[in-house]
């Protein structure tokens, strides 16, 4: 079994995901409130292409949640030397 590292965009993209399933929220409306592509949110909700800060904090506000509800917890930090 593989272990792949898990990032921040894909933490968020998670995160996303849960939401979106507890208040049974589509793709499809997030892209009409994200003004982009289904397929686009799709890329971002599987980490393909992660979510920059605006788009975060327009799908915290289009999902009503704190901000920081989607955001990874931990600290990033850079590469050990």
């Amino acid at each position: 079994m593989s272990m792949q590292a898990t990032t921040p965009a894909h933490t968020v993209a998670a995160n996303v995901r849960a939401e979106m399933a507890r208040r049974r929220v589509s793709q499809s409306a997030l892209a009409k409130h994200l003004g982009m592509a289904q397929t686009a949110v799709s890329r971002r909700l599987t980490g393909v292409v992660s979510f920059d800060v605006n788009e975060v904090a327009a799908v915290a506000a289009f999902l009503d949640v704190p901000l920081a509800s989607l955001m990874p917890i931990e600290p990033v930090t850079a590469g050990a030397a």
